[in-house]
Formats: C-alpha cells, structure tokens, sequence
C-alpha cells in the first residue's frame, strides 16, 4: 500500500472507532522520520486505547507490521508508529496541553 493510501486507510479506520477532530499533517519535509502525522482525539482513555487498538488490528491484517506500539495501558496518549506515518491518539486533556498540530503544520 503506498503512504498517501496507507494514511487514507488509517483515518478511515480511526473515523470508523468514532474517533474525532481527526488531523492529517504530510511533514515529509520538515521530517526526516515520517512523512504523515495523524493525531485524533477519544472521548475516553478507554476509547482511546480501542482506537489505537483498532488501527493496529487494521494494519496488521493488511500486512503492515507497526515498529511500536505505546499508551494503550494507560490511555491518555496512544502512539501507533507505522514507519512512514505516526498515529496519535488523545484524549481531549492530552491533544489540548501538548498541540501537537502547532508543531508540525
């Protein structure tokens, strides 16, 4: 799957967990380390967590193996690294405090 699909496929999943304010930022040339960040809010820890869940199941059934996984014992912040792309599930608290779409865009 090529990285512009692979990041379409990844926002459709999150949007079918219901996840919300669903942000995808191409920082392919301000990074050396991803070209996409996704970052999407939860409307709990545990939807968080499910989320991040979801699109690791998701990825992983279309044959692509995450590099890390992190967050999801707690569920404030879950980090999905695909490689090419990095996911950022939050909840509300977490996406408001850290901004990370100020940092990229």
């Amino acid at each position: 799957m090529q990285i512009d699909a692979l990041a379409d496929f990844i926002v459709e999943k999150i949007d079918d967990m219901k996840g919300r304010d669903i942000t995808s930022i191409n920082v392919a040339e301000k990074s050396d380390f991803a070209d996409y960040m996704i970052i999407a809010s939860g409307n709990s820890t545990r939807h968080v967590k499910s989320i991040a869940q979801n699109v690791t199941t998701e990825c992983r059934a279309q044959g692509i193996e995450p590099l890390g996984v992190e967050g999801v014992d707690i569920g404030e912040w879950s980090l999905v690294d695909l490689g090419d792309i990095v996911v950022h599930i939050m909840t509300d608290e977490m996406r408001d405090k850290y901004q990370l779409e100020q940092l990229w865009e």
